[in-house]
């Protein structure tokens, strides 16, 4: 391009010597620094507008003849579009930096999950609506257990600097709380618990109201073809064997977690049968939700009914252009996705055991009920929670549902 540009300088030069005098080409000398400012930097563009300047004293020399005008207007243009490329290259470097420590806080924040935990193979991608964001307010986690692993998917309210801040603490409260407490609900009632009390921490008095996160819980025992669940106002996950795919519905959803405290909260326990070579896939309202031209919701279940359920990280490339490609190549929401496959423990088939499984479904309700003085002790049955407006949960094919 600087070849270009020098080019560019002699030819406009030559011209100019050969027409009459009358006619005067040295003025397209200007367009020269300017074009150069597009594409290289400073020092180039400065090079370049000292030999555009060289060059029309050149033209005067020859013709004999000064146009003080002419050298003044190229002399300043030349002037300003070195500035100009000086500053915005110093906005640049500061861009740049801003972005890398951005990304290692958000990737400090949100990690990518291990590609192997146990038994489990997993995958995960996140697809943030914010230009240059990697994370929003979805989130996800996984620890292991003596027994197994424990994952988390969930949905903070709002977007902004609140919602990764109220996702950076559900993340280190569940990290901290998954490995001392033993079951999903109680683990559930902390959490509730604790976003509350973050969201009573905030600068806004108004955050404190509407602070929410709704989330699914998971344990996979390694020793154990099932899947335990909870629910807490989060799309169902898919479940994905053979060509089949088939809704994990939550028996009793749970409010969100921050919401628990305006009614009697039962967290209910769902436990559903998870084979070697199953692969379950979490997902938030982002990927159910984004919309075509058309207006349409993304098909998710639709798009994976035809699918060879491939490796975890394959699974969720196809998924994610697909995604994208529905969606016109941008998202109006954050959405994160995690695909999780059982693996045989010795690379044989499934043992007998685990159709038992398949036959028949456990479910248990635990009465976690939160503690708030503004519910003044209330007596009264706990009520099952509906599913938040916009989360659609509809009922596969009664042979197509496992428990």
């Amino acid at each position: 391009m600087l070849t270009v540009a020098l080019l560019l300088i002699l030819a406009i030069t030559l011209i100019d010597l050969q027409v009459p005098g009358s006619v005067h080409l040295g003025d397209l000398l200007i367009m020269v620094p300017v074009l150069t400012s597009w594409y290289a930097s400073s020092r180039v563009t400065s090079l370049v507008a000292i030999m555009a300047v060289s060059a029309l004293m050149a033209i005067f020399l020859v013709r004999q003849s000064v146009n003080p005008p002419q050298a003044a207007a190229l002399i300043a243009t030349s002037v300003a579009v070195v500035i100009a490329r000086y500053l915005t290259e110093r906005g640049q470097r500061k861009l740049v930096q801003l972005r890398a420590v951005a990304e290692a806080a958000q990737r400090a924040i949100l990690p990518p999950l291990p590609h192997r935990l146990g038994p489990l193979r997993l995958a995960s991608t996140y697809l943030a609506a914010e230009d240059e964001a990697r994370i929003g307010g979805d989130f996800y986690a996984a620890v292991r257990t003596p027994t197994g692993t424990r994952l988390i998917i969930g949905d903070v309210r709002g977007k902004g600097l609140p919602a990764v801040g109220c996702t950076a603490h559900a993340i280190s409260t569940f990290r901290d709380a998954a490995r001392r407490l033993t079951t999903l609900p109680e683990l559930a009632a902390y959490l509730d618990s604790s976003v509350r009390s973050n969201a009573s921490e905030a600068e806004c008095p108004e955050q404190t109201e509407e602070a929410f996160v709704t989330a699914t819980l998971l344990e996979i025992p390694d020793a154990e073809p099932l899947v335990r669940s909870v629910t807490c106002g989060h799309p169902p996950p898919l479940l994905l064997r053979a060509h089949d795919v088939v809704t994990l519905e939550a028996g009793q959803p749970a409010p969100p977690l921050g919401l628990g405290a305006l009614t009697q909260t039962t967290y209910h326990l769902d436990t559903f049968a998870l084979r070697a070579e199953d692969t379950l896939l979490l997902y938030t309202d982002g990927a159910i939700e984004a919309r075509n031209t058309d207006g349409e919701f993304y098909p998710l279940a639709k798009r994976l009914t035809h699918q060879n359920h491939r490796h975890p990280t394959a699974l969720l490339n196809h998924l994610r252009s697909d995604l994208l490609n529905h969606a016109g190549g941008r998202l109006d929401d954050d959405a994160a996705l995690i695909a999780i496959k059982r693996q045989p423990a010795d690379g044989t088939a499934p043992s007998a055991d685990q159709s038992t499984w398949d036959e028949c479904g456990v479910s248990m309700s635990f009465d976690m009920r939160s503690r708030s003085t503004a519910m003044g002790g209330s007596s009264r049955a706990p009520q099952p929670w509906a599913a938040p407006a916009g989360v659609r949960q509809g009922r596969p094919p009664r042979h197509a549902r496992i428990f």
